[in-house]
């Protein structure tokens, strides 16, 4: 099973992103996903999680994630340099303009990229995008499709192209 977990603020899309990944991943034959988000009472801008759940087989376990393949944060503020939640081999994704030398974090300016192609620094899904990219979980395509059947309409142009350039930045791949 692969274990996806996503850090983020309340309003940042990190349970869409969460939801979008399991049906870009649910769409390629004979793969089952679970997506589910950890919060309370929060208002906006308050720390939340949310959970992707991927493997071959039905998923049963409907707990949360305690370690995980991927750790994905949306917000950089939440990071604290800890990684008490990542599985040994697993990487983290972080929207930010710092660099790490360490191997296992990725970083990405999904900020920038949001602003620029959605106009706003609502970076869900390029983040998905920039996990496609990294991890080959899925197929650029296969997130196309999530976006369209997920996302009303009026917001499909922008969220593809937020996240194909996000995949592409991270892979050298053109979409």
């Amino acid at each position: 099973m692969i274990e996806i977990l996503w850090r983020g603020r309340g309003g940042q899309g990190a349970f869409t992103a969460a939801k979008l990944l399991g049906a870009a991943c649910s769409a390629k034959d004979g793969n089952y996903s679970i997506a589910f988000p950890s919060f309370g009472p929060e208002r906006r801008g308050a720390p939340v999680r949310a959970f992707t759940k991927l493997d071959s087989r039905r998923i049963g376990d409907r707990s949360e994630i305690e370690k995980a393949d991927y750790v994905i944060y949306l917000d950089d503020t939440l990071f604290s340099d800890s990684f008490d939640e990542l599985k040994e081999n697993g990487k983290i994704i972080i929207n930010t303009k710092k660099h790490f030398d360490d191997k296992r974090i990725i970083a990405a300016d999904a900020d920038a990229m949001a602003n620029e192609i959605i106009g706003r620094p609502i970076t869900n899904t390029v983040m998905l995008g920039v996990l496609a990219g990294v991890s080959k979980i899925t197929d650029y395509e296969n997130i196309v499709e999530a976006i369209k059947g997920y996302m009303p309409e009026k917001l499909h142009e922008k969220n593809i192209k937020a996240a194909a350039a996000a995949f592409e930045s991270v892979s050298g791949v053109s979409k």
